[in-house]
């Protein structure tokens, strides 16, 4: 449902303002131009009542000061790929555009950072520092065309996260809008900085409920030489989760990615890829590794046993890359065999989310995790769920980080709805109640700010609600998100 500033009137003032300051070319105001701004990957919508698309620090802190004289709504945006409604302006206001500001300011190759604005997309700024053999690590399913500024907002991890960790491990240093317009940096270019509090790990995460990043600086590693990917099939999920602790705690491997597919995921995909999947395949495990070209390939042999020594239908090796691509990278013109050899194996995984549509027209995506010690059980007793509910579900993710992507898979109707909320809602409780997390990298949101107090407790609540009200204590931030 459309959202409306109450007031008409202010509504055409504050419109006429920010065309004053920041160029009538950056404000929308059309029904037409609002409506691209009303959703994000979750397909819940909202009309913001204006959308403002600024190039500049000073054009963000223009905006959010005239947001602030009149106590509008504002709603920070990248590229509208989340899961959790972050993006969705539900109070209305004004839609924050952020993808003009998408420059590389600074690569720093002595000191290994890179300063960037937020609409710079992810993997726009790792093949850039890979041109000088550097390598900025987080991995989102989303890295084609999300942006560094909505990374950072949802601290999301990805396919890399069990090697190299998530976004919040790369933030250095932020310049940050706060909701009455003032600018702060938080961090420093180095990397150790333990002068007061930590405010640059405080805002990653926050959602756009606290202020709006303007230049992020991030840390970079120098980029692996050789990279290697191994795909199993397994009959059973057992199989496939013995092998993985085989995998990590048997053999002491830290591979680049450990990705898990279960059965409805495997078949789902069956006809968006190339390669030959065995019919009687329930689950899978897809595997990078890298470091030099002698301890990939060994890696990769050794990882190849452990798999038959757990009942692997099939086991596909792809030839080891001659420069590290990312995971799901897209095969570019000039590009050898070895990279289409990854793209193959890599397009299964990636494939996964859209493909599930041909079971059904509408899908939940969660994302839990859990100790990695607690993987198997809590599978389990999502699928008993599952079938209680009669909902079909499909988990797949990193499950050498103990991260789970449930997709609940349903056709619309209030009726089944209900159904699906009441499944989502005995899964997570399951899920904290053996230690985990409602949320790993897509955030709160409004999705699942229902269900944030299965995991925190009222006090904690209430001070996360104190700590917002004293940086943003009209609530004009990305107000409706996280605490319901």
């Amino acid at each position: 449902m459309e959202q409306k500033i109450s007031n008409s009137k202010i509504r055409t003032e504050v419109f006429e303002e920010l065309c004053d300051t920041i160029g009538r070319e950056n404000a929308l105001d059309n029904i037409e131009e609002r409506i691209c701004y009303s959703f994000d990957a979750t397909k819940e919508k909202a009309v913001p009542d204006l959308v403002v698309r600024p190039h500049t620090t000073e054009h963000v802190s223009t905006i959010v000061s005239i947001a602030n004289k009149y106590g509008i709504p504002i709603c920070p945006r990248g590229a509208g790929t989340g899961l959790s409604g972050g993006a969705v302006p539900i109070k209305g206001g004004i839609v924050l555009d952020l993808k003009n500001m998408d420059k590389i300011v600074e690569i720093n190759a002595k000191d290994l950072t890179v300063t960037v604005e937020p609409g710079v997309v992810t993997k726009d700024l790792q093949d850039e520092v890979a041109k000088i053999r550097l390598f900025y690590p987080p991995e989102p399913g989303s890295a084609g065309f999300s942006t560094i500024g909505g990374n950072v907002a949802e601290c999301t991890g990805g396919m890399t996260g069990i090697k190299y960790g998530v976004t919040r491990d790369y933030v250095l240093a932020l310049e940050i809008v706060l909701p009455d317009g003032s600018v702060i940096n938080t961090g420093r270019k180095t990397l150790r900085s333990v002068a007061g509090y930590d405010l640059t790990r405080f805002f990653v995460g926050s959602e756009g409920t606290l202020g709006v990043f303007t230049k992020i600086t991030l840390k970079l590693l120098p980029l692996p030489e050789k990279i290697g990917t191994i795909i199993s099939y397994f009959k059973n999920i057992d199989n496939a989760l013995n092998a993985t602790d085989s995998i990590l705690i048997k053999s002491h491997f830290l591979p680049r990615s450990l990705e898990f597919v279960d059965k409805t995921g495997i078949d789902a995909v069956r006809g968006f890829t190339k390669e030959d999947i065995p019919e009687e395949a329930k689950a899978l495990l897809l595997i990078d590794v890298d470091g030099n070209e002698k301890n990939v390939t060994n890696d990769i042999s050794k990882i190849e046993v452990i798999c038959k020594e757990n009942s692997a239908l099939k086991t596909s090796i792809a030839k080891v890359s001659a420069r590290p691509c990312q995971p799901g990278e897209a095969v570019r013109t000039g590009r050898s065999d070895v990279d289409d050899e990854r793209n193959a194996l890599w397009d299964i995984r990636r494939s996964i989310s859209p493909s599930l549509f041909k079971i059904a027209s509408m899908k939940f995506n969660d994302d839990f995790c859990v100790p990695r010690s607690r993987v198997r059980e809590v599978l389990k007793k999502v699928y008993e769920l599952s079938k209680t509910y009669s909902i079909q579900v499909a988990a797949f993710g990193h499950i050498g980080e103990g991260h789970i992507h449930l997709n609940v898979i349903y056709d619309n109707g209030k009726k089944i709805d209900l159904s699906v909320h009441k499944l989502v809602s005995q899964i997570l409780k399951e899920v904290v109640s053996i230690g985990g997390t409602i949320t790993s990298e897509h955030g709160v949101g409004d999705a699942k700010s229902e269900f944030v107090g299965l995991e925190l407790s009222p006090h904690e609540i209430e001070i996360m609600k104190e700590l917002k009200k004293m940086f943003d204590p009209k609530g004009i931030m990305n107000p409706g998100k996280i605490f319901a």
